[in-house]
């Protein structure tokens, strides 16, 4: 069984507004499909118009936190996840730190003052998502924090530990931190390519983290970009995930595994130079609601059986169950119990 606290997430912490919108809502804000991007000063009043035009649902999200959220139902045990991120005083950080406690979690939030809890706008249209991310709170996030005594004990604490590349953009400091402490008392650091613009405006401070991981996840058109980005000129994803898991490592004690998903297809799972594919289970179009956190699941899953030191095939089985349950949801919600063994 997982004990107290062994799996540690830090990331932005966002209360996603989910809405299933229209083609035209798209067109309006300038969003595509399938992507994930950061709001710019011209998204900034789709926040209130999704309010007051759609049916809209609140839920406590955030790359990383969805992934410990999950882990944390995966493994029924109160308090074996912990989490670090930044919130702001308002009706939202309260609201995030309520649906974090019922859910399980060891939230430690740091609480800024000044600016508002940050925001994801997830704009849902044929079960398909697209994510804008008003960082606004999460992007405050100070290394301090992180240094207090009472947090630094939740990193001491853990055994494993799960850093989405989203917070790349707020504290690479903080990241580079835990992960230099994962290398030397010989624990497991994982992270996340997470978004295409991650993996090309970002790309010095990715390369330094890549260095540290254990595990790293993405999806095929972040392993696609990051190719492109580093002049592979390769777009097969197999190809893709075993260069990466050879990446020069910063500690030796743990070889790196690279999971990639790709929907639909086959999970990729590349490691000691070689792939292995698992294949995901169907979902009949008629039971898709809505994809929004699909992936953060099927990581939460996979955590959740590494933990607990399984083989790499229920890491896997783990995680596509997870994504399955959480696709036929709105938003990365889940039911009271998994019915995963």
């Amino acid at each position: 069984m997982a004990c107290e606290g062994t799996l540690l997430g830090m990331g932005n912490p966002l209360l996603d507004i989910s809405a299933v919108v229209d083609d035209g809502f798209l067109t309006k804000y300038d969003i595509k499909l399938n992507n994930a991007i950061l709001a710019e000063d011209k998204h900034l009043p789709m926040y209130d118009e999704m309010s007051e035009k759609y049916t809209v649902d609140y839920i406590a999200g955030g790359a990383t936190q969805n992934s410990i959220r999950v882990a944390q139902w995966m493994l029924q045990k109160p308090g074996a996840t912990s989490y670090i991120g930044c919130i702001g005083k308002d009706k939202y950080g309260e609201e995030m730190k309520k649906n974090a406690k019922h859910a399980g979690v060891n939230v430690h939030y740091y609480e800024d003052e000044a600016a508002p809890t940050g925001t994801c706008a997830v704009c849902v249209v044929g079960g398909e998502r697209s994510l804008v991310a008003n960082l606004s709170a999460a992007n405050c996030y100070k290394v301090d924090h992180l240094k207090q005594p009472e947090n630094w004990a939740l990193v001491e604490k853990a055994k494993y530990y799960y850093i989405a590349g989203f917070f790349l953009t707020v504290s690479p400091e903080s990241i580079l931190l835990v992960a230099e402490h994962a290398a030397a008392k010989n624990k497991i650091f994982s992270t996340n390519l997470s978004a295409p613009f991650i993996c090309e405006f970002f790309k010095d401070v990715q390369e330094k983290v890549l260095a540290y991981a254990d595990f790293v996840f993405g999806n095929e058109t972040e392993a696609r970009t990051f190719s492109k980005v580093h002049g592979w000129e390769t777009e097969n994803v197999e190809e893709i995930a075993i260069r990466i898991s050879q990446w020069p490592k910063a500690s030796g004690a743990h070889k790196r595994i690279t999971v990639i998903t790709q929907g639909a297809d086959p999970v990729v799972v590349a490691e000691d130079g070689k792939v292995t594919l698992f294949p995901v289970t169907l979902l009949p179009k008629e039971k898709l609601v809505d994809t929004n956190g699909a992936g953060d699941a099927f990581v939460g899953g996979f955590l959740s059986q590494l933990v607990q030191e399984k083989p790499i095939a229920d890491f896997v089985k783990a995680g596509t169950y997870a994504a399955n349950v959480i696709i036929q949801r709105s938003g990365c919600t889940y039911p009271e119990k998994p019915e995963f063994n």
